[in-house]
């Protein structure tokens, strides 16, 4: 007997996935597509991790379903009510809840028209409707274009895959246009932004805002899949509804033992966090004296087209890969003529110039 399929293959036939940076397996690449972080996760955070698993037998136990010391430790860390703070498997997870939870299907969700472009995939799979924003032709938003009747509105700040930042005051603009939507700010880069450009700090003061981290990549545990949520009590208490509804153990014991030892070795994270903005910075220097234009990026990547090669950037792209160095192209309205590339190591960065100098020439 052959199972009748109708009923529901077309669902899964109109879903487009997404699809990931590349994790090739050759020796010997320069790997700058998928914004990983270039230095190793804290020690500590790798000690707390091998005492788990250096006590076997606790493997046997469930985790704490609530991660109440993660949660705990990210509200001291942030400085907020336990309330206010909702984990999940990485933030990926984080967001496909959000999108169950929150965004009213009659009316558009509105969101860049370039930006993550895992957010089409969730509005497909949970059939939310959305309106697409343009970005100025500088890649920034302007607030007065979200000023109509939506939703709920999700913004990736610092944009991907642009690295342009939101300023504070523009996303409370946004909350008070607003009142009635939730206002998701996705802040997977925001620790390589000023240290005040975090939409944490207006939680309190606007219950509609949304804030959405990551372990990935300021704190290099991109393998956990640790992210989360913070936002006004009511919003969390419902993500732990939708949570506790779909998989009430979503963080491991490992993971959540890494996690906690990581926000504590705050000396450590500082410290790796400026080092990849200096790099940052030495690499946008080098790509202009190559004759990029690289957009002003608030991000651990830079966005840069060339202005003045007689190669076309996808040209550029394959040339770089068939050398070893992986970075990131779309061949998308916009956004074709750009590289995403990943602040890496010195060393790699450098092996990075030195082949476009090559291919250029």
């Amino acid at each position: 007997m052959t199972v009748d399929t109708r009923l529901w293959s077309d669902k899964i036939r109109n879903l487009t996935p997404y699809v990931a940076g590349e994790q090739p397996k050759a020796d010997n690449l320069c790997k700058l597509n998928t914004n990983e972080n270039p230095f190793p996760p804290s020690p500590k955070a790798i000690d707390a991790m091998q005492q788990v698993l250096a006590r076997g037998a606790d493997l046997r136990l469930y985790p704490d379903p609530e991660s109440e010391d993660l949660c705990q430790t990210l509200a001291d860390y942030y400085k907020l009510d336990r309330s206010q703070v909702f984990v999940g498997n990485g933030s990926d997870e984080v967001l496909a809840f959000i999108f169950a939870c929150f965004f009213v299907k009659d009316r558009p969700l509105l969101t860049p028209d370039i930006s993550y472009s895992f957010y089409p995939v969730y509005a497909q799979t949970f059939d939310v409707d959305t309106k697409i924003i343009p970005l100025k032709d500088d890649f920034s938003i302007d607030t007065a274009d979200y000023n109509e009747s939506c939703g709920g509105i999700i913004i990736p700040n610092p944009n991907a895959p642009t690295g342009v930042l939101l300023a504070l005051d523009d996303i409370k603009k946004l909350a008070k246009q607003h009142p009635n939507a939730v206002i998701v700010i996705d802040e997977a880069y925001i620790d390589y932004a000023d240290k005040s450009a975090s939409a944490i700090s207006l939680i309190d003061d606007f219950d509609n805002v949304l804030v959405v981290q990551t372990f990935s990549k300021s704190r290099a545990l991109a393998g956990l899949r640790v992210g989360m949520a913070f936002g006004n009590t009511n919003l969390i208490s419902a993500l732990n509804t939708y949570k506790n509804s779909f998989n009430s153990y979503p963080i491991d014991r490992v993971a959540q033992a890494g996690a906690v030892a990581s926000i504590l070795d705050e000396e450590y994270f500082e410290q790796k966090r400026q080092a990849v903005i200096t790099l940052r910075d030495r690499l946008t220097d080098d790509l202009a004296g190559l004759g990029f234009d690289v957009l002003p990026s608030a991000a651990n990547f830079v966005f840069a087209k060339p202005n003045h090669s007689v190669l076309s950037t996808q040209e550029i792209f394959e040339k770089l890969r068939s050398q070893g160095v992986i970075v990131r192209h779309w061949n998308k309205p916009r956004i074709s003529d750009y590289l995403r590339i990943t602040v890496g190591t010195d060393e790699q960065n450098a092996r990075l110039i030195q082949t476009l100098k090559e291919i250029l020439v």
